[in-house]
């Protein structure tokens, strides 16, 4: 009898043990799962932003804390007005910041900046960093600022208006904009007449000294003959090709003894070009 529950009493404590392993055991189980199944649902939703890429293998995959960086920069830009399409259009150009090396404050004095130094509204920053992602990777000091403050000093206003040549604008380097004006000035334009250049033609800041600007302003004064002063009139001049629009219509012109604008001999078609002078003897 007193064997008999020795024995009940032991398999009454072993049952109880049991329960208490399996109750201690299966939150642990499920906690795991539920990771596995977050961290799985994290890659498939930045894979579909084009962040992480598909062609990865699994072993090499982000680890859980550097896609939760990643996605704390993802909802940064939604929290913004960026949609889902918007950020995998940025992902596209701009990986650096949904990299290791890149964190979400880091992007805020960016929007600052456009908020504050530039009076962009909401909408219109959100507009320009898509017009021009790399605005995201910007120095706002050494960068932003001093290129700002310049365009503004040539008289460049209107620099909020989300426009493509607006926003590449602010992106440029301020030793670039600087290199522009020198090299107008060295052409024989005051500084007055530089500015004046830039502010009615400002995507001549995007345009290669060396391959562009020098080619296209020798042809000018030594083939063709003009004063550079025309350039004041139509700066857009740098905007055409010298092989096939500027060189075969200044030759045409000469052999029919004709000097017309510089407006005049490039903004017209082809038609309407060539008609206008094929009488002329």
């Amino acid at each position: 009898m007193l064997l008999h529950c020795s024995v009940s009493a032991l398999c009454s404590v072993s049952q109880s043990l049991a329960k208490s392993s399996s109750s201690l055991s299966s939150p642990s189980q499920s906690s795991l799962l539920k990771f596995h199944t977050s961290h799985r649902e994290n890659l498939r939703y930045l894979t579909s932003l084009g962040i992480v890429k598909p062609e990865v293998k699994s072993h090499r995959n982000p680890s859980p804390e550097s896609l939760q960086q990643v996605l704390s920069t993802v909802n940064s830009l939604k929290s913004r007005g960026f949609s889902e399409p918007d950020i995998a259009r940025i992902a596209l150009v701009c990986t650096r910041i949904f990299s290791l090396e890149f964190s979400p404050p880091d992007i805020q004095p960016v929007f600052e900046f456009l908020n504050d130094d530039l009076a962009a509204s909401g909408e219109e920053s959100r507009d320009l960093v898509m017009r021009c992602p790399y605005l995201l990777e910007s120095n706002v000091e050494f960068c932003l600022k001093p290129t700002l403050a310049y365009l503004r000093e040539l008289g460049l206003d209107k620099l909020n208006l989300p426009t493509t040549l607006n926003a590449h604008l602010l992106n440029t380097r301020l030793k670039k904009l600087q290199e522009i004006l020198w090299f107008l000035q060295d052409a024989g334009l005051s500084r007055h007449e530089s500015a004046k250049i830039c502010c009615r033609f400002p995507a001549i800041f995007g345009y290669g000294i060396e391959s562009n600007l020098k080619p296209k302003f020798s042809y000018l004064v030594r083939d063709m003959k003009r004063d550079v002063r025309e350039l004041l009139e139509f700066p857009q001049y740098f905007a055409f090709s010298l092989r096939k629009r500027i060189i075969p219509r200044h030759l045409y012109l000469k052999q029919k003894n004709v000097k017309i604008s510089l407006k005049r001999m490039l903004l017209w078609s082809d038609e309407r070009f060539y008609t206008k002078w094929m009488k002329v003897q």
